[in-house]
């Protein structure tokens, strides 16, 4: 599902992305802010938003995802890169293993089809968030 971007702005840090999800995320009921979420965001050549898709909902402790369904839209629109982002309901926002597994998956699929993941962020409703970028991961 595309979510609505009204201010597409340039990207410049991950502190603006973790913002923009946290927006998303608040915005919903309270009993899909208890679900996890996978979304996508493409940006164009100049860091700008171009879309923001969610991907997959799942339930209290994960969803699903893949790189076929992380990346058909991306090829669809022809973006430059992306960030992935999901959020933690339990309100802890360190990776776990398969946070950091699926990453990677999504790194090399994102390398050979051209399309590089920039980071990833682990948010959760109350302001926390974790970017790959930052810890280094």
């Amino acid at each position: 599902m595309e979510i609505k971007v009204k201010n597409k702005e340039r990207i410049t840090d991950p502190s603006q992305v973790a913002k923009v999800f946290l927006s998303i995320l608040n915005s919903e009921s309270e009993i899909d802010r208890e679900k996890e979420h996978f979304w996508v965001m493409g940006l164009d050549s100049a860091k700008r938003i171009k879309y923001i898709e969610l991907v997959t909902l799942g339930i209290l402790n994960e969803s699903l995802v893949h790189p076929r369904e992380v990346f058909r839209f991306a090829i669809l629109k022809g973006v430059d890169c992306i960030i992935i982002c999901h959020n933690h309901p339990s309100g802890e926002v360190e990776p776990s293993s398969q946070d950091i597994k699926i990453t990677e998956k999504l790194r090399e699929a994102g390398n050979i089809i051209g399309i590089e993941v920039i980071d990833h962020l682990i948010i959760e409703g109350n302001g926390k968030y974790l970017s790959f970028v930052e810890k280094n991961l």
